[in-house]
């Protein structure tokens, strides 16, 4: 088995080369059936999370581990008793093909992987869920969505904010005309980013810096918030570290969307200020602000109406077992999390790094 470490290296050298009345996200009895048997490929930090989460899952179980560290494979296996024919490397993991105890992979490893491993596990005949971003450009998210559209299996993407209840609170108000016509969104997302060796910053494996991590927050948010896709992104990148945010790797970009309706987005990405992941929308008639907005949570906002204070569960929980229902039941989500939805966030984060680049505006097509 290869170690993490040394298949990073590897990889990235070959590249171098209820509270409110109006809330219905409530308990379903589609939380009784069938359950989504889910390996995890990459341990990291962020994979333990999603473990720990499914544990208090009623559709959606951990069943199987891909991972090129022996060490970490041995600790899952005890701490969530995993069978050990139910464990892969990254080498062998095509060998999923033939066990029934695994229906989908969530691959939780650095960007760069994301594209070469989905397009694998859709060919071994698995559901893929997928981190965000989804892929390193919008060329690479479209081979995967074919991939897995070619192999007749489902593909999803990490969005868990798409899953929580304030959020999902306010989407509802902005549907129902609560805010009379949407006319501006604010997303900032960032935080100060420690030790400057990780795979974060280093451009062959994230695909870029801050804007490819936190940044896409924003540009989902505006999305969702508003109920429409951005027709133009304009931007601009600024870099006060050269040593830790090498070429390639974006410290802090601003960018701002126009839309069809007329409404405007003004956003904010960067690795290098705390205090910030808020989202605000504002309307003719009111507003919907949240802050914190995709942190783990609690999240907690308000509105013109007063305080959102809906129940918090682990959004990876809930992330899991909607995700369950919509592979096994065919569940249609309030808001997307397929794979054209990541998709349009890669075509619009391509666009905001050509603004960036460019100095102008650039158009967008979907």
């Amino acid at each position: 088995m290869k170690s993490r470490r040394q298949f990073l290296q590897h990889f990235s050298a070959a590249l171098a080369l209820p509270a409110l009345a109006g809330w219905t996200n409530k308990p379903e009895a589609s939380l009784q059936g069938p359950v989504l048997k889910v390996a995890i490929m990459g341990l990291g930090s962020y994979g333990t999370r999603v473990a720990d989460a499914l544990v208090g899952c009623k559709r959606a179980k951990l069943t199987g581990v891909i991972s090129g560290t022996p060490s970490k494979i041995k600790t899952w296996q005890s701490k969530y008793g995993i069978a050990e024919k139910n464990c892969y490397t990254y080498d062998n993991s095509d060998q999923i093909k033939n066990n029934p105890d695994i229906d989908a992979v969530y691959i939780i490893t650095p960007n760069a992987l994301h594209h070469p491993y989905a397009i694998r596990v859709a060919q071994a005949g698995k559901h893929v869920i997928c981190e965000k971003p989804m892929a390193l450009n919008a060329m690479e998210a479209l081979e995967m969505v074919n991939a897995c559209k070619k192999a007749n299996v489902k593909l999803l993407i990490g969005y868990r904010m798409h899953f929580e209840a304030n959020t999902l609170e306010v989407v509802r108000m902005r549907k129902a005309g609560e805010f009379g016509k949407p006319l501006f969104f604010q997303g900032l997302s960032g935080f100060r980013i420690g030790d400057p060796g990780q795979w974060r910053l280093t451009k062959n494996l994230a695909g870029g810096g801050a804007m490819m991590d936190i940044g896409v927050y924003s540009v989902n948010g505006a999305r969702y918030m508003l109920g429409e896709d951005p027709v133009w992104v304009t931007a601009q990148e600024t870099k006060t570290d050269f040593q830790k945010f090498k070429e390639g790797v974006d410290e802090t970009i601003q960018f701002q969307f126009g839309f069809a309706s007329g409404a405007v987005a003004s956003c904010l990405s960067t690795y290098s200020m705390n205090n910030l992941d808020k989202f605000f929308l504002n309307g003719e008639k009111g507003f919907a602000e949240l802050q914190p907005a995709t942190g783990y949570g609690p999240i907690q906002g308000r509105t013109h109406r007063g305080a959102l204070a809906l129940p918090h569960v682990t959004h990876q929980t809930t992330q899991m077992d909607e995700m369950a229902q919509i592979i096994l039941d065919n569940k249609v989500p309030e808001i997307p999390v397929d794979g054209a939805e990541g998709l349009k966030d890669m075509k619009i984060i391509d666009a905001i790094y050509l603004a960036a680049k460019t100095g102008k505006r650039v158009d967008l097509k979907f």
